[in-house]
């Protein structure tokens, strides 16, 4: 094809067309122009598409990972109600003088069980880390939902901060007062390791250091709290970003 072009111009010069050769050399570079502007679209129309695929399929595991985050959440809150549940039922217990030696002691093992466990920060970050350290963040095209992902994963770098915080400020506290009272005598996986042990004298132990006992639970109480506060918080601002993604997937 391109040889009988190319021989139909010569046959042009030849003849003296010179009029007709320039013609039709215009038209010929206008159509290869057409011909790499159409090719272009085509190529900008693939890409297109491809980024169109990858931003859905970003969306979808993002989608995914802040409903995995609400249920972690969730189930973080509800262990640390359970512990505070435990430090109201221990305060109860040491306060009231009703309070028999099997209560007192039941509480006391509860706290050590549930209220005494530090309050952890989990979420799922896998998809915005990949979005962030391969420059893909782009993809994602509503510039937005964008600004809206990078305030939302700051939110949970702050948690995740906080919380720690307050389990370094409490630890200090924490240890003297597992070492002294030697708490885990009262633990039933350890208890044996201590011998025979006299529940009167475990309850009058709890009695007499009461103070000590509820000092170390309130530290426990102030962490808990805070912590749920926190965590309520980032599911509120969580249901919003999924949201967001769900209006943008319906696009």
């Amino acid at each position: 094809m391109i040889k009988f072009f190319r021989k139909f111009r010569q046959n042009l010069l030849l003849e003296g067309k010179t009029g007709k050769y320039f013609k039709y050399a215009i038209g010929e570079i206008i159509l290869v122009v057409i011909g790499i502007l159409i090719a272009l679209q085509i190529n900008n129309a693939n890409e297109n598409r491809k980024s169109a695929k990858q931003e859905n399929l970003y969306l979808n595991r993002l989608l995914s990972e802040n409903n995995d985050d609400i249920m972690t959440f969730k189930n973080n809150i509800a262990d640390l109600e359970k512990g505070i549940e435990t430090i109201e039922n221990l305060s109860i217990a040491l306060n009231s003088a009703n309070s028999n030696d099997e209560a007192l002691i039941v509480a006391a093992n509860d706290f050590f069980g549930y209220g005494s466990i530090y309050p952890i920060f989990s979420s799922s970050t896998s998809t915005f880390d990949d979005l962030s350290s391969t420059g893909n963040l782009k993809v994602i095209r509503n510039s937005g939902l964008r600004d809206e992902l990078v305030k939302h994963y700051a939110k949970h770098k702050q948690v995740a901060e906080w919380i720690r915080i307050g389990t370094e400020w409490a630890l200090p506290n924490d240890a003297p007062f597992t070492y002294n009272n030697s708490i885990m005598r009262f633990e039933p996986v350890s208890a044996f390791l201590f011998g025979e042990q006299n529940s009167s004298e475990l309850a009058d132990h709890l009695r007499n250091k009461k103070v000590e006992y509820i000092n170390n639970a309130a530290v426990h109480f102030w962490i808990n709290k805070d912590a749920i506060d926190k965590l309520e918080k980032l599911i509120t601002d969580t249901k919003g970003i999924i949201n967001l993604i769900n209006k943008e997937l319906e696009k």
